[in-house]
C-alpha cells in the first residue's frame, strides 16, 4: 500500500459531515474524550483531533503509512501516538476501559477476514471502551453487493483514482477477495492491492457479533450525515454503544 500513501488524503477526505458528526459524539464525553482509530492511515484526522486537545491514539500495520501519520506531529504538547499493531494486539497492549471512542472506517473491517478474529475484535473493543463508550465502523452494505465479482463506488480526486473489485468465494472453503487499483493523472494503473482475502460481514451478523461482547445497541445509518441506511444503500456507518 506504500503507492498509496501520496494519494490517501485525497481519496479518504474528511467531510463536513464527518466532522460535525464526531464534534457532535464529542459532546457526549468529558474533554478530554480519548479516541483510539483503528486503521488510521496518514494519520490526518487524528492530528486534526489532538489540535483540539483530544487524547488520539491511531492503529495501523502499514509502515508507509504509519511513517507518514508520524511526521505530521509538529505540536509536542498535543496528546498523540500511532503504533504499529493489528486488531490481534490491541486487546493485550492498549488499555483496558480507556477509551471513550473507537473508530474503524475506511473499510478496514473487512480486512478482519477471518470469523472468529471479527469476533474477538468486537469483545477487545468492548474491553477497551469505557462506560457508554461509542464503536463507529464504516464498511460496504455486503447485502446490496450481492453479485459474485462487484466494484464498489470509485474514489476519485484531481490527481487519482481509486478503484476496488471484491470477488466472492465460489464455495465455502474459498475466501471472498479483494483488489484495488489506483489510477494516476497521466493514465498509470499500479497495484494497490491483489486479491487479498476479506470478510464481507453483514449488518446482522455486526448485531450479533457485538451483542455477544457485550453491547447493548446499534444504530445504523448510510453515513456520517445520520441518514438511515436503506437495502440500496452503498456504505454502512454502525454506531454500536
Amino acid at each position: 500500500m506504500k503507492n498509496l500513501v501520496e494519494y490517501y488524503d485525497e481519496l479518504y477526505p474528511i467531510s463536513q459531515e464527518q466532522q460535525a458528526f464526531y464534534e457532535e459524539l464529542l459532546k457526549t464525553y468529558p474533554y478530554p474524550a480519548k479516541l483510539l482509530r483503528i486503521g488510521c492511515g496518514t494519520g490526518y484526522f487524528e492530528h486534526k483531533l489532538a489540535r483540539q486537545g483530544y487524547d488520539v491514539t491511531g492503529l495501523e500495520v502499514c509502515s508507509e503509512m504509519l511513517e507518514s501519520a508520524t511526521r505530521r506531529r509538529r505540536l509536542p504538547v498535543t496528546a498523540i501516538r500511532f503504533f504499529n499493531m493489528s486488531t490481534i494486539e490491541m486487546g493485550r497492549f492498549l488499555g483496558k476501559k480507556f477509551y471513550n471512542i473507537i473508530s474503524c472506517l475506511n473499510d478496514r473491517l473487512i480486512f478482519i477476514h477471518d470469523a472468529v478474529l471479527m469476533r474477538k475484535f468486537f469483545y477487545d473493543c468492548k474491553s477497551l471502551l469505557s462506560q457508554n463508550g461509542t464503536l463507529i465502523l464504516q464498511l460496504p452494505n455486503f447485502e446490496y453487493f450481492s453479485g459474485e465479482i462487484e466494484n464498489l463506488p470509485t474514489l476519485s480526486s484531481i490527481r487519482a483514482k481509486l478503484f476496488t473489485r471484491i470477488e466472492r468465494a465460489a464455495a465455502k472453503s474459498d475466501k471472498t477477495i479483494l483488489s484495488q487499483t489506483l489510477e494516476t493523472g497521466n493514465c498509470r494503473r499500479i497495484s494497490i492491492i491483489q486479491k487479498a482475502p476479506i470478510y464481507p460481514i453483514t449488518c446482522s451478523e455486526i448485531e450479533k457479533d457485538a451483542r455477544e461482547a457485550g453491547f447493548a445497541d446499534m444504530q445504523v445509518y448510510s453515513g456520517f450525515d445520520r441518514k438511515p441506511a436503506a437495502a440500496d444503500s452503498a456504505n454502512l456507518l454502525c454506531v454500536i454503544r
